[in-house]
């Protein structure tokens, strides 16, 4: 059976620190959003008495990636084998477009793709593997759920579906054709005051009050926040220089996504937002308008 599955990417509309575990991992308040920005994941697998796994990598993004047993995708499979006790033959080819590095959530949807076209194909309840999704990378479980936005709290692994209403803005992506280490970024974190962390959550509340209730998002775009900038930014002048280049032309709503280095702003329609994209020097700079999922 073959299954072929859209990967969208992420942003984070919010993302606050609350906390840091004994075990170095650091807990979490955010607004997870799904765009329609993504990969093209196709899966084949059928049962066989020996395991064998395959994958092919296109797309602009592929050429840069391993196509072994060192890429997510493949470590997805595997885990969805060894976790129900299968032997299979399974082809993957991943047409890749999400940049890597760019706090898009690209491989972490790509792995939930292969887990959830894996159970479709061996009639397995997806709900089962929440907990392997886990193991595999904090973002997984966020793709493992069809809501486009999510509350996100623990270490992103405990998530809330969070219903719109209203019409949604478009968004304007600039990926600065750079990395950013999510390990490293965490790494030099410190911590926010409780009273600075209350504040924010106060804000993360009427955030997702504003969404839920068709507040028009001119309005909230101001409660748009992320702790990771404040690592980020001053030691990533090519994601610093995208974020100013596009907080002088829009002042409100622009934000870093997740721990970098894709920066983002909020536009009311997609002609506001190709205006907006054609002020902007690019250079090596990646632009994308896209919509929520």
């Amino acid at each position: 059976m073959k299954v072929t599955r859209f990967c969208p990417a992420k942003v984070n509309l919010f993302l606050e620190v609350t906390g840091k575990r004994p075990n170095g991992y650091h807990e979490l308040a955010t607004l997870f959003a799904k765009i329609n920005l993504g990969d093209t994941l196709t899966v084949q697998a059928v049962s066989s008495p020996n395991t064998s796994i395959t994958l092919r990598l296109t797309g602009p993004i592929g050429k840069y990636l391993q196509a072994d047993n060192s890429n997510l995708v493949w470590k997805a499979a595997q885990s969805f084998l060894d976790f129900f006790n299968i032997h299979a033959t399974i082809d993957m080819l991943l047409d890749k477009h999400i940049p890597t590095g760019a706090g898009l959530g690209g491989g972490s949807s790509d792995a939930a793709g292969v887990l959830l076209s894996l159970c479709q194909i061996f009639n397995k309840d997806p709900h089962l593997l929440l907990d392997i999704s886990a193991k595999l990378g904090a973002d997984v479980p966020l793709f493992m759920h069809k809501e486009t936005f999510l509350k996100g709290e623990g270490i992103g692994e405990k998530l809330t579906p969070i219903q719109p209403k209203g019409t949604l803005p478009w968004l304007l992506l600039i990926y600065p054709n750079t990395n950013v280490s999510t390990k490293g970024i965490f790494g030099s974190l410190k911590l926010p005051s409780q009273k600075e962390t209350l504040t924010n959550l106060s804000k993360l509340d009427r955030l997702i009050g504003a969404v839920t209730n068709a507040v028009p998002f001119y309005q909230w775009k101001g409660l748009l926040f992320n702790r990771l900038e404040e690592c980020v930014l001053p030691f990533t002048p090519e994601v610093k220089s995208a974020l100013h280049d596009l907080q002088q032309l829009q002042p409100d709503g622009c934000l870093m996504s997740g721990s970098g280095s894709t920066v983002f702003t909020l536009v009311e329609t997609e002609q506001a937002a190709a205006e907006l994209a054609s002020q902007l020097t690019l250079g090596e700079r990646t632009c994308f308008i896209t919509t929520f999922l």
